[in-house]
């Protein structure tokens, strides 16, 4: 590929991974008027699964799209994915009923998996054959994914207060054509000239695990009691698969997952810093929304700008720590940094009282920001540098894989424990009543509330501590050394 093409390529990449995430996060924002104008009577209750199904194709399928990166080459996959996202977005568009919306939401996550994750291995594929190695691409691709988070519940919220909901989906066609086309065009990567296996039951297994570990996390406490029959029965099954999964592992020719990837230290921690991440970005983006809606009064598209600092510190940090590890700084020193930095900030947010300085609040989410950006732009390369040649799909969608696992059990955790904390301080009290309280009771169950968002802030500071110490423990990264396909015995996907 010429430096043109690449430059092209990588664009490409980014794009795609933008709308992947954007769409996950700018859904949440308009849940409540899709579902009125689809379904008025019964649209609401139906919620929890417009926004779950998205997130379990996508998580669902991410073991497998490892594999197949290994074994088919990124471009397929990638090009397969794409053209699964737009499908799915011009379905969910053109929906008229609930149901509808809600399958052509699954199809659309199964392909936003793989623009999430099959995208960060085109970037390092990318960089490698530039001869100026995948930390830079993957780095931004990153990046790119976090500020999607950040952003995406304030352009949802504009869309949907200013626009027919339909442009939420509609609106990925032109740009996600553009990118379709454009990887059709300009990508050429490396295949394996090595027919290999792919293990489709532990495939299946690893959904299964992951769909009842999401759907347990997501329902308990809300829809139904943790001790409900529906929660321990998804638990169980949760335990079941997860034990069959990792038996399959040892077991198949060509795992999805193998556990000799934990072996490598880098990779090992690389993984756990990332699922800590995962849970302790869920609770920050969640929470400070809550707060800023909830206690503070403020719409759900004025409270979403709160969020642009930390959008800002995410993008900044990320590029400024790129450029510099491209000079040869240590993505060790970077991710210890980032580790400790966004604990400092979820600190600070743990100190928010009714009266707090709402710049206390933004400046919080731009120190949280900038840890994040270190962490989010440095451990994936950081873990791809580390894998095997031939298990570098099946290691980036590994990390991705472990960070939907922590947001899965950090929303839970975080869920679980304000609520409790809140009937703690407020004996008989809940959550969903203070919008409608007035006068001293107001005031009583607002003190309460914060004290219980608090303590979420004080654990989610806590889990980014281990963070930091897991980091410190680190190995020194590993370069790899830039090959030709030829050099690799590899062919050219054209």
């Amino acid at each position: 590929m010429t430096r043109t093409q690449t430059l092209i390529a990588m664009a490409v990449c980014i794009a795609t991974i933008l709308l992947a995430v954007l769409d996950m996060n700018i859904v949440s924002a308009a849940t409540v008027p899709i579902a009125r104008d689809l379904d008025p009577a019964h649209g609401v209750d139906k919620i929890p699964w417009l926004i779950s199904a998205f997130a379990l194709a996508s998580a669902a399928a991410l073991p497998l799209y490892g594999k197949l990166c290994d074994t088919l080459g990124a471009k397929k996959v990638f090009v397969g994915a794409v053209a699964a996202f737009l499908l799915g977005s011009a379905l969910c568009g053109a929906a008229q009923s609930m149901t509808e919306l809600i399958a052509a939401r699954a199809l659309q996550g199964l392909g936003g998996g793989g623009l999430m994750s099959v995208t960060m291995v085109v970037l390092a594929q990318l960089g490698t054959a530039d001869g100026k190695g995948g930390n830079k691409g993957s780095g931004v691709g990153g990046i790119v994914a976090g500020t999607g988070m950040a952003i995406g519940p304030w352009i949802g919220g504009t869309l949907a207060d200013h626009a027919n909901w339909r442009w939420i989906f509609y609106i990925n066609l032109p740009l996600g054509i553009a990118a379709l086309i454009g990887a059709l065009l300009v990508l050429k990567l490396p295949v394996s000239p090595v027919r290999h296996r792919i293990d489709y039951l532990g495939a299946t297994l690893a959904a299964a695990f992951t769909s009842s570990l999401l759907l347990a996390t997501s329902w308990g406490g809300k829809q139904y009691a943790w001790g409900s029959p529906e929660i321990i029965g998804l638990l169980v099954a949760c335990v079941l698969t997860l034990a069959l999964f990792l038996r399959r592992q040892t077991t198949a020719a060509e795992p999805v997952l193998p556990l000799s990837m934990f072996k490598v230290p880098q990779l090992r921690y690389g993984f756990a810093i990332q699922g800590l991440l995962g849970a302790a970005m869920m609770g920050a983006l969640v929470y400070v929304m809550v707060y800023l809606q909830a206690v503070r009064g403020l719409a759900p598209a004025a409270a979403g700008l709160y969020l642009i600092p930390m959008a800002i510190g995410m993008t900044v940090v990320g590029l400024g720590a790129g450029r510099l590890t491209d000079r040869g700084w240590r993505i060790k020193t970077f991710v210890l940094i980032g580790t400790i930095t966004s604990a400092l900030a979820l600190a600070v947010l743990a100190t928010l009282d009714a009266g707090t300085s709402l710049w206390q609040v933004r400046g919080a989410l731009l120190l949280m920001g900038c840890g994040f950006g270190l962490l989010m732009g440095q451990l994936i390369p950081y873990v791809q540098n580390a894998a095997p040649a031939h298990q570098l799909g099946i290691a980036t969608t590994s990390i991705r894989f472990f960070q939907t696992l922590g947001n899965a059990l950090g929303a839970a955790v975080f869920g679980t424990l304000l609520s409790r904390v809140y009937e703690a301080k407020v004996p008989g009290g809940s959550t969903s009543t203070i919008a409608h309280l007035t006068g001293a009771a107001r005031d009583t169950a607002v003190h309460g509330f914060v004290s219980a968002m608090d303590v979420v802030f004080l654990v989610a500071a806590g889990i980014m501590a281990v963070a930091a110490v897991l980091a410190a423990r680190l190995p020194a990264e590993t370069r790899p050394v830039p090959t030709t396909p030829v050099e690799s015995g590899q062919l050219v996907d054209a």
